[in-house]
């Protein structure tokens, strides 16, 4: 079977071939989706560069290798802010145009064609709010925040219509709810003021069969329910220094894929033979029974050598049956320890 054919059946616990890193996408996304403006800028700039993205919010980019930070919040004095706002159309050319453009020579027999909402929902919230006073504002200006959600989910809304038009077979989402410790909004917030919206986006999506591959970093196992409720089918990247993969697992088995699962901090330090030793544990632990596509827990540059001994260890120990490679790794331990004594995330 094709790449394809074998990510399908990777998603459906439906008896594929071999393990791999990801689903193979013809991506496509309209122009801001990663920060970019109407006249420029983006991520790709040289240190020292600053630029509005189409929100209007302020982008410093102050560290070689890493991407640009947002520091001017043009939402930041709510609730007066709101009524002088200009929000982005979905449906401006300048935006959309390039959803057209890329949706062509997609391959259909051998990728997916693939709709980008990064900062879905609660990232770009912070960025049009500023984090701490969207911490803030839940608490002492909660209409005014589910205002700004929703006009952020109105936008997602009018991008999925164009998405839809060209025919995606799968989506990108994107939302940031967990630190190293624990989550980063509590489990009550999360419902009260995202749930909500996001529930829109996948009910346009999932009766037309769109596949929903949802990121989010740090320790997120307090909402798996979340996840596997809205719709998810593949959950990313499952942050093995911030999670119990093994729990991950346990507690999605059957209702969600997952991806990711290899620390990076052992990809940057190695050695090799580690690196090699956690991708086949992992893969069993996670995978021996489908729905596991097997890579780093965050994507950062890496030594040559480190991220090619993972590739060569999915593609050797990958083919199912799989074998059983020992006991819970090292970076399992460390993520247990790290969770220890941290009470971040509780309702409040």
């Amino acid at each position: 079977m094709n790449a394809r054919e074998n990510a399908l059946r990777i998603i459906r616990f439906d008896s594929p071939e071999r393990i791999v890193g990801g689903c193979p996408t013809h991506g496509i996304g309209y122009r801001g989706c990663n920060h970019e403006g109407f006249e420029g800028g983006g991520h790709h700039l040289p240190v020292g560069s600053v630029w509005r993205d189409i929100w209007g919010t302020e982008w410093h980019r102050s560290h070689d290798g890493v991407m640009g930070f947002p520091k001017g919040n043009p939402l930041a004095d709510l609730p007066t802010a709101i009524s002088h706002y200009e929000w982005p159309d979905p449906n401006d050319e300048r935006i959309v145009r390039q959803i057209y453009q890329q949706a062509k020579g997609w391959n259909k027999d051998e990728t997916f064609l693939c709709g980008s909402h990064r900062d879905t929902l609660w990232e770009k919230c912070y960025m049009l709010v500023g984090m701490e006073n969207a911490m803030c504002f839940f608490y002492t200006e909660p209409d005014a925040m589910r205002e700004v959600l929703r006009r952020i989910m109105d936008f997602q809304l009018g991008i999925a219509q164009h998405y839809l038009n060209v025919g995606v077979e799968m989506v990108g989402m994107s939302d940031d709810l967990g630190t190293q410790c624990g989550l980063l909004l509590s489990p009550k917030l999360i419902r009260g003021f995202l749930i909500p919206e996001y529930e829109r986006l996948f009910a346009l999506y999932k009766p037309r069969k769109v596949l929903v591959n949802f990121h989010s970093c740090g320790h997120i196992e307090p909402v798996l329910d979340v996840f596997m409720s809205l719709g998810v089918d593949i959950l990313n990247p499952v942050q093995a220094t911030a999670n119990d993969p093994v729990s991950v697992r346990r507690k999605t088995a059957g209702r969600m894929a997952l991806q990711g699962g290899i620390s990076s901090g052992l990809i940057v330090s190695g050695p090799v033979s580690a690196i090699r030793e956690e991708v086949c544990r992992r893969m069993w632990e996670l995978g021996r029974n489908g729905r596991y596509f097997c890579g780093p827990d965050q994507g950062m540059p890496w030594p040559d050598a480190h991220i090619q001994a993972l590739r060569d260890a999915v593609q050797e120990c990958g083919q199912y049956p799989l074998r059983s490679h020992g006991t819970k790794s090292n970076s399992t331990r460390v993520g247990r320890r790290a969770r220890r004594g941290s009470q971040v995330g509780g309702d409040v």
